[in-house]
């Protein structure tokens, strides 16, 4: 298991300065941030376009592999993180589009992985969701078949705002919608799990990964804080808006252990890819390489 971090906090930064960075301090792995160029989302922790996917030639994409590999770094996968269950047509038409540029870009570069959400209209339950992604996503499931790739998806309930209420932008969260989702595209779809949104949802972690496990493709170690004041406070559906606090690995409530402790026992292989959305490390690079290495040192026992 490699041990590395998505790209995403550094927005402004050159992919090869990062590079440099993470081969210097002793990352071996990077998770590339693809949004579009002209103008991503605009939510924290998104929009970073560290390849411009939508006029990358096979030639490019190979010469951008070729540098990341010489720096001794290996690419666990392209990520896209939008909503491709948007409620508005033209929104959906541009994500889908950008989704299915990603996939061209992983080929280009024989990267078998896009890293992705499936999505969920905010105003809909889980079932009205689903019928939608139903229609929406056989579509985007041929198209990574057609170019022999495989898509992840992240298993954020993407409930942390306000526009986002009551039901979400994502509904890949919960074992009774990811039964569903490997029941139609097992073997394409596979889970990008991240541990903190089953902390945030309050499902159990080692449970979730005994029948869950065999199907994670991509792995991203976020940690969370249940802050036990506002959880007093607010109550539990405040959730994010409230109690539930994005930190570094090894800053929150997360069992590391239990974690990496079922996946090798489920038989994962991949990455161990950081993500980091901790405030207290944010604002400038040097605070973000300073989150980053606190995670690199509380999860480095864990990755070999």
């Amino acid at each position: 298991m490699k041990l590395g971090f998505l790209t995403a906090p550094f927005p402004e930064t050159p992919l090869m300065e990062v590079a440099d960075w993470a081969a210097a301090t002793g990352f071996e792995v990077l998770e590339i941030a693809c949004w579009p160029r002209s103008g991503g989302d605009a939510r924290r922790y998104a929009g970073t376009s560290h390849i411009d996917v939508a006029n990358l030639s096979r030639a490019q994409g190979q010469e951008i592999r070729a540098e990341i590999e010489s720096k001794g770094l290996g690419i666990s996968g392209l990520g896209f993180y939008p909503n491709p269950l948007h409620p508005d047509p033209e929104h959906r038409a541009g994500v889908i589009a950008h989704i299915k540029a990603v996939i061209d870009a992983a080929e280009k570069m024989d990267i078998p992985f896009v890293n992705t959400f499936m999505g969920g209209d905010g105003q809909k339950n889980q079932d009205q969701n689903w019928e939608e992604a139903l229609r929406v996503w056989p579509d985007i499931v041929k198209y990574a078949q057609d170019h022999g790739r495989r898509i992840t998806l992240e298993n954020c309930p993407m409930l942390f705002s306000y526009d986002e209420w009551p039901g979400g932008h994502n509904i890949a969260t919960t074992p009774r919608m990811w039964r569903r989702i490997l029941e139609q595209w097992e073997g394409t779809i596979g889970l990008n799990f991240d541990p903190s949104h089953l902390i945030l949802q309050m499902i159990d972690t080692g449970r979730f990964l005994k029948e869950f496990g065999k199907h994670v493709f991509h792995y991203q170690a976020k940690d969370l804080m249940i802050d036990r004041d506002a959880l007093y406070e607010r109550g539990v559906f405040s959730v994010g808006m409230g109690w539930g606090i994005p930190r570094i690995p090894g800053l929150g409530d997360v069992d590391w252990g239990l974690v990496h402790g079922e996946l090798y026992r489920q038989g994962y292989e991949g990455d161990c890819i950081i993500e980091h959305e901790d405030r207290r490390f944010e604002g400038t690079d040097e605070k973000v390489k300073q989150g980053f290495l606190v995670a690199r040192d509380v999860l480095r026992p864990y990755c070999h």
